[in-house]
């Protein structure tokens, strides 16, 4: 699986290649975060953005289908004893409804098959009144990132779909989702972060 195998170097990569993005989103997303919530992340790949949640959560549950990306993310976050690390798929997550106060899932969308579906299950474990948080990187321009795009597409990395700022914006209005925030880490490789708001119940 590609993942796995990129899994201890991936930090290193990004680190280099978009360091300010990679630091920057983690930052962004627990902005998001409140000192009582329980969070799910899926993909939470080495848990980059795990470790920025962590501390500001009351728990984290942070899941990956990659077993090396979930070892990465135990390293990663060895310091914080509110998070449990389990191996999940997000399209079959296997966990009551409305469960969480907020539900993360970064940088995975474009590798999805049926991204759409994806959202649908993130709504269904997230609680009314949450939030779906939903970072993805962004092509500013077609210059450096798709280069870096098919490098990773070379080594075995399989994207379904790219966007740029609008067509992500336009993703989640074709999806039926009215109710959404968006805004951008900027960087060598940007990054758009939509932030769903799930209706809350009306008795």
């Amino acid at each position: 699986m590609f993942w796995d195998n990129v899994s201890g170097l991936y930090d290193l990569f990004e680190t280099i290649y978009n360091g300010k993005v990679y630091r920057g989103l983690g930052r962004k997303v627990a902005e998001e975060i409140a000192p009582d919530d329980v969070v799910l992340e899926c993909a939470c790949g080495t848990g980059a953005i795990s470790s920025y949640i962590a501390p500001k959560c009351r728990k984290l549950v942070a899941t990956d289908f990659s077993v090396g990306m979930l070892r990465q993310t135990a390293k990663n976050c060895r310091a914080y004893d509110n998070v449990k690390i389990r191996r999940a798929d997000m399209t079959h997550l296997k966990c009551r409804d409305n469960r969480f106060d907020k539900v993360v899932a970064g940088n995975v969308i474009h590798l999805l098959d049926d991204p759409c579906a994806a959202l649908k299950e993130l709504e269904r474990v997230c609680k009314p009144g949450g939030k779906i948080i939903v970072p993805t990187y962004i092509n500013a321009s077609a210059g450096v990132n798709r280069k870096a795009v098919r490098l990773l597409e070379l080594a075995g990395a399989d994207f379904k779909r790219q966007y740029d700022l609008q067509s992500y914006q336009k993703f989640f209005e074709d999806a039926g989702y009215e109710n959404v925030a968006c805004f951008v880490v900027e960087g060598r490789m940007p990054c758009a972060v939509a932030v769903i708001t799930k209706e809350p119940l009306v008795f």
